[in-house]
């Protein structure tokens, strides 16, 4: 749990009082590959600290499993409108090999905020770290080509081109795994 302190204290002076009271909270979990953190048409009421290993947020659209969002470790990973407006989730979160994960229930999280406006801060700072993440990524799908996706991820995001597979990556970036290997192609003969 000394990452997820570290995340913690990554932004703000966390309160050895405030860890006291959000510790007995935490609930450690390990998913199996395949198994998933969050699922479609369910309400979403956690977020998910990954420890270790990766998971992917993908919909289905026309039958085909669209990869929306990829969390590696020291990531949080939920579906933000499900948890803060306790509607259906509209994608699901699947992990894509074995992954530890720190479980935050949001009911809990309430609960000791309530004693402690520290942990409340916490809760919110994350909530705006993943909007602000979801922002980009949105952004990055409107104003960017494919291979300029691409170019992005191998200056910013290289641990996906490093751990995603390529029908995983292809699907992210909105390509077939044709079109995405002439791309690789491209750049690897610059």
């Amino acid at each position: 749990m000394t990452d997820l302190l570290a995340f913690i204290h990554s932004f703000s002076d966390f309160s050895e009082e405030s860890w006291n009271l959000l510790r007995p909270i935490i609930t450690k979990i390990e998913f199996k590959k395949a198994d998933y953190l969050v699922q479609a048409d369910k309400i979403c009421n956690s977020l998910f600290f990954i420890s270790k290993g990766y998971c992917r947020a993908f919909n289905v659209q026309d039958g085909v499993e669209v990869n929306t969002c990829f969390y590696f470790e020291n990531d949080i990973a939920t579906n933000m409108n499900s948890y803060v407006f306790n509607i259906k989730s509209s994608f699901a979160i699947q992990a894509c090999e074995p992954v530890t994960a720190y479980k935050f229930d949001k009911s809990k999280v309430l609960e000791v905020s309530k004693k402690a406006p520290e942990i409340e801060l916490i809760a919110k700072r994350n909530l705006q770290l993943i909007a602000a993440r979801q922002e980009k990524q949105l952004q990055l799908y409107r104003l960017l080509t494919a291979k300029q996706r691409y170019e992005y991820l191998e200056k910013n995001e290289i641990e996906i081109l490093q751990r995603v597979p390529l029908t995983q990556l292809a699907s992210y970036l909105g390509v077939t795994r044709e079109t995405l290997s002439r791309i690789r192609n491209k750049r690897l003969q610059k």
